[in-house]
C-alpha cells in the first residue's frame, strides 16, 4: 500500500489562513443608489460672490484666475477660504494625509461646520486606508458628510492586498481629480493633494507643484465636476465601509481636532483664523486675478469601472486637440511622463522645424516613485527619437529656493516635481490634475482648466524654461551610438545621475515589463 503523504499542522493553518482571507474578499461590493439631494438652483450671496462684483468685469462671462505657485500660498489660501465660507464647502481629493497640515485643514472644516457651513468631503479610497478615523471624526458632525470613491472590499492587511488583485480592473479606475470649492463661486484646481509635502511643510521631501484659483462661473462648474463623482454609484458613504465610534467618542474627537488648530502648530506657515482676517487675506489675492476665457474639462466616472479602458478620456481628448492646434511651441511640465506608440505616432507628424515640444519631468533621483519612473524610462529613447526634448529635474535644483519657501528645506531635503501643466504657443494654459501619461489618458478621472490667457501662459512658460536650465535639470539626449547621455551645468554622465546602483537596477528591471498604463 502506498504511503499517505503527511500534512503538517503548519500547512493546515496556512490553508485555513488563505481560505479565511479569500472568504473576507469574497463579497463583491455592490454599487450604491444614493437618495436624491435637494440642490439649490444657485448659491446664496456670500463674501466670495461679492468679490465677483468688486474684482471682475461683470459684463464679461469670463472668470478670474490666480496661480498658486508655492505650497505655502496654496495652504494659506485654502485655509482662508475655509474661514470665509458661509454656505458650503466641497472638497475632492486623491490624497488627504493625516499629518500636520492635513489635520489642521480637517479641524478648520469642523469649525466651519460648527458655524453652520455644509461640508462635503469626497476622497479616493486608494490612500484612505489607515486614516479612516480622521475622516470618521469629520463624518460624525451633522453638517459634514464624507464619501469614499471606489473602495477596496477589505480595509486592511493581506485581505486588502488580495482584494486589490481580485478587483484589478475596477481598482485601477481612480479618482485623481483635485478640486476645492467654497460657496459655489470660488474654487481651486491643480496638482496638489492635501499634506505636508504639498504645502512646503515636509522636513525631507517637498513637491514642486502648481494650482490655480478661479473666481466666477467656472467655480460653479467645478461643483458639477464634484457632484459627478459624489453622486456616482461607486462613491460610498464612509459609514458603510468603516464603523464610526460612539457619539461620545465622536464629539470628543471633533473637539480635540478643533482645539488642535488653535494651539502652536507643527508647521511653519501662519494661517489666519476668523472671517475678517480671512477676507482680508483673500482680497489681496483677488486683486491680482487675471480675467480670461476658459473651460473646465473633467472625466466623468465610469458606469462600469470593470469595463475595458481603451479609449482616451475627455481630458486627454482636450489635450490632443490643443496639440493639433499648436503652431510653434509646446512646453510640458509633468511629474510622470509616459507616451507610447499611439501618442508618439500622432505627435511625430506634428513635431518639426516649425513646432518644438519640450518636456520637463522627474529624474530617477527626484522621482518619489521608482515604478512610475520605470514606465517613463521604457519609452524615453522612443520619445527622443520622435523629436521630444527632455529635461529631468535635479533634486538639488537651485530653483528649489523659489519653489519651496520652508526655511532650510532645500539644504536639508530634496525637491520632487508633482505639477502638471502644458503651455501652447505661450497663449493657452492647460493645467490641473492630468499627468501626461497613459494612466491619466485612459484610467484616472482627471480635472483640467484650459485657460486662454497669454499672461498666465507666459508666466508658466517662463517658469518651465527656468526649470530646464542646467543648474536645475539634466537634459537627456542620445549620442551617436544611440546611448543616453545626461548633461547639466556641472556634469555629463552616461547613466541615471545621482542615484545608486540598486535604484538604477530596480528601475531598469521594471522598465522591461509592459506596465506603463498602470503606473
Amino acid at each position: 500500500m502506498p504511503r499517505q503523504p503527511k500534512i503538517s499542522i503548519l500547512t493546515i493553518l496556512s490553508l485555513w489562513l488563505i481560505l479565511g482571507l479569500l472568504a473576507g474578499c469574497a463579497a463583491a461590493l455592490q454599487p450604491v443608489d444614493h437618495d436624491p439631494e435637494l440642490k439649490e438652483a444657485s448659491m446664496p450671496d456670500s463674501f466670495v460672490s461679492a468679490q465677483i462684483q468688486k474684482y471682475l468685469d461683470t459684463s464679461s462671462p469670463d472668470s478670474g484666475f490666480q496661480l498658486l505657485d508655492t505650497g505655502r500660498d496654496a495652504f494659506l489660501v485654502r485655509a482662508a477660504l475655509i474661514e470665509s465660507a458661509i454656505h458650503q464647502i466641497d472638497a475632492q481629493y486623491y490624497i488627504w494625509n493625516n499629518d500636520a497640515t492635513g489635520r489642521y485643514l480637517a479641524g478648520r472644516l469642523v469649525a466651519a461646520a460648527d458655524r453652520g457651513v455644509k461640508v462635503r468631503l469626497l476622497l479616493d479610497d486608494i490612500n484612505v486606508a489607515g486614516k479612516e478615523s480622521l475622516f470618521a471624526t469629520l463624518d460624525s458632525h451633522p453638517n459634514i458628510r464624507v464619501r469614499i470613491y471606489n473602495p477596496a472590499r477589505s480595509r486592511s492587511g493581506a485581505a486588502r492586498f488580495l482584494s486589490l488583485i481580485i478587483d484589478f480592473d475596477r481598482i485601477n479606475r481612480r479618482m485623481h481629480n483635485k478640486t476645492f470649492v467654497v460657496d459655489g463661486y470660488v474654487g481651486i484646481a491643480g496638482g496638489r493633494n492635501i499634506g505636508d509635502e504639498y504645502f512646503d511643510e515636509h522636513q525631507t521631501l517637498n513637491f514642486r507643484d502648481r494650482d490655480v484659483m478661479a473666481l466666477g462661473a467656472l467655480a460653479g462648474e467645478m461643483t458639477g465636476n464634484f457632484e459627478a463623482y459624489w453622486d456616482s454609484r461607486w462613491s460610498y458613504p464612509l459609514e458603510q465601509i468603516y464603523q464610526n465610534g460612539t457619539a461620545e467618542w465622536s464629539e470628543t474627537a471633533r473637539s480635540r481636532l478643533v482645539q488642535g488648530t488653535t494651539s502652536a502648530q507643527a508647521f511653519m506657515a501662519s494661517p489666519v483664523q476668523g472671517r475678517d482676517a480671512a477676507e482680508a487675506v483673500l482680497q489681496t489675492w483677488f486683486k491680482g486675478l487675471v480675467q480670461a476665457p476658459a473651460e473646465l474639462v473633467y472625466d466623468v466616472p465610469p458606469e462600469d469601472p470593470e469595463a475595458p479602458a481603451e479609449v482616451p478620456q475627455k481630458t486627454a481628448q482636450a489635450l490632443y486637440q490643443l496639440v493639433k492646434e499648436a503652431q510653434s511651441e509646446i512646453l510640458v511640465e509633468s511629474a510622470y511622463l509616459v507616451l507610447a506608440d499611439d501618442q508618439l505616432d500622432s505627435l511625430s507628424l506634428l513635431v518639426g522645424p516649425e513646432l518644438s515640444v519640450s518636456a520637463f519631468t522627474n529624474s530617477l533621483a527626484s522621482n518619489d516613485l521608482v515604478t512610475n519612473h520605470s514606465g517613463y524610462a521604457r519609452w524615453r529613447k522612443e520619445m527622443l527619437d520622435r523629436g521630444l526634448i527632455l529635461h529631468e529635474l535635479r533634486p538639488d535644483a537651485q530653483a528649489c529656493h523659489d519653489w519651496v519657501v520652508r526655511d532650510g528645506a532645500c539644504e536639508k531635503g530634496d525637491v520632487s516635481l508633482h505639477s502638471k501643466a502644458v503651455v501652447f504657443d505661450r497663449e493657452t494654459l492647460f493645467i490641473g490634475s492630468f499627468n501626461v501619461n497613459l494612466r491619466s489618458i485612459y484610467l484616472n478621472g482627471e480635472t483640467v482648466l484650459v485657460i486662454r490667457s497669454p499672461e498666465l501662459a507666459e508666466t508658466v512658460a517662463k517658469d518651465i524654461r527656468n526649470a530646464m536650465k542646467p543648474e536645475n535639470s539634466w537634459q537627456v539626449q542620445m549620442d551617436d551610438s544611440g546611448d543616453l547621455v545626461w548633461t547639466s551645468s556641472d556634469q555629463q554622465v552616461d547613466h541615471e545621475p545621482n542615484v545608486g546602483f540598486w535604484r538604477r537596477a530596480t528601475s531598469r528591471i521594471l522598465s522591461w515589463l509592459p506596465l506603463e498604463k498602470y503606473l
